[in-house]
């Protein structure tokens, strides 16, 4: 099989893993019947509008609600509201509509449905402030945060306990009405109380763990920030609160259904596959470089007729900025890390995307290496080691043509990395 014939297989298992987490099929299943009394639908996140629009697809277009996604992230709903907003670093927009969600939540009744749906991404675009914080506080903390290489449960500690909706306060305004959450995971171990801060669940988090987690990672807040999180005010409502008596969540799409589906088509397609499991977490170059060791070892063990081997993983990696740095995801960081540690081994493709077709904050899912792909950046008067560096992996692969871009997907289950290996010789 050629190289570009190994590109587009690559590619096509990417896609299969899309399908699998797209809201118009894993959403509907699902759905209970819809019920004869009011339905409140709120939706937040990468994948928020296009889940409210796989309600309407089941249950029609007689509801109300809002949904709230990325900007470019919109998909044409009938009833449902769409407000398109920043993403990761908030802005005025994710706040008024996080406003309007708690206005509306606050007029349901005992008899009343709230259904959430819930996906990746949503912590950042519901960007309300508690009382007594700004928007702008907010936004300086979150950005220091994105920066710091915190994994994201981390992060979304402290965003609870500096916000308004969040870490179950949705729940609260919503209280006595019937919730059910309906969430795409796009955490490591789908913890519902980390997907988008958990709006409707209880947050077992507290305001003293958000002040730990700021001060290791160095983030300097104001004096009033610091106040708020020492006060009772900022705790969330724990476990055992009579407001979660009538919630219920669901898990429609989880990052282990995607990684375990594009196995099985792997194998499928006559791949000797290597599941690594849907939860890897680290710093992205150590996962690149500690796959590029594991990919050599099984290449080295081949033998004559051996199927290919594709190992496959998920998760979410962190990247630490250190210095100024460049252009690039925690996805092209990780491959530019696995093309510098497999330094030009032969019969070694990879593709890492995210499955949200944006790379951190930039215009792309992520990229992928052939055997070539250090060769060919030198020949552009790039060193793959110092781009690696920088963090500047974004530029690299463009002036390869290496990038790989899908545009918006209108789901979120985390990152898919596939690393094919045919034998040497």
């Amino acid at each position: 099989m050629s190289s570009d014939q190994i590109v587009a297989q690559l590619k096509s298992l990417f896609h299969h893993g899309l399908g699998v987490a797209d809201p118009i099929n894993c959403v509907p299943p699902y759905l209970p019947e819809k019920p004869k009394g009011r339905v409140l639908v709120i939706s937040a996140g990468k994948a928020a509008a296009s889940m409210a629009h796989a309600v309407e697809q089941s249950w029609g277009d007689d509801l109300e609600g809002i949904a709230v996604t990325r900007y470019g992230h919109g998909k044409e709903c009938k009833s449902i509201e769409v407000i398109e907003a920043a993403h990761p670093v908030p802005d005025n927009r994710g706040e008024i509509a996080a406003k309007k969600l708690l206005e509306v939540a606050n007029t349901l009744h005992e008899d009343d449905l709230l259904l959430c749906l819930i996906s990746g991404g949503g912590s950042a675009l519901l960007g309300l402030a508690a009382e007594g914080l700004t928007f702008e506080d907010k936004k300086a903390i979150n950005k220091a945060l994105l920066a710091s290489g915190a994994p994201i449960g981390e992060m979304n500690v402290v965003r609870k306990h500096l916000s308004a909706i969040k870490g179950g306060r949705l729940a609260k305004a919503a209280y006595p009405a019937k919730i059910l959450t309906m969430a795409i995971s796009d955490v490591p171990g789908d913890d519902p109380s980390i997907i988008a801060s958990g709006p409707t669940v209880p947050d077992e988090s507290t305001s003293q763990e958000a002040l730990e987690i700021i001060d290791r990672y160095g983030i300097s807040i104001p004096d009033h920030v610091r106040a708020h999180l020492n006060s009772s005010v900022s705790e969330t409502p724990k476990p055992g609160d009579k407001i979660f008596e009538k919630s219920e969540v669901v898990m429609v799409a989880k990052p282990a259904d995607m990684v375990n589906s594009v196995c099985e088509k792997a194998e499928n397609l006559g791949f000797n596959v290597i599941n690594l499991g849907a939860d890897i977490e680290g710093e992205a170059s150590e996962v690149g470089q500690e796959q590029a060791k594991m990919a050599l070892e099984y290449q080295a063990n081949m033998k004559d007729g051996d199927k290919p081997i594709a190992i496959i993983s998920g998760g979410e990696t962190t990247v630490t900025i250190k210095g100024e740095g460049g252009k690039g995801g925690r996805n092209c960081e990780y491959i530019l890390s696995l093309a510098v540690a497999l330094d030009g081994a032969p019969n070694i493709h990879a593709l890492a995307c995210d499955t949200d077709g944006i790379d951190g904050s930039e215009d792309v899912a992520g990229a992928i290496i052939t055997p070539d792909t250090v060769e060919r950046a030198e020949l552009t008067g790039y060193s793959a080691k110092e781009m690696l560096a920088k963090h500047d992996s974004y530029t690299l692969f463009q002036s390869i043509g290496d990038l790989y871009k899908t545009g918006p997907t209108l789901t979120n289950v985390n990152d898919l990395r596939i690393i094919y290996i045919t034998k040497n010789g």
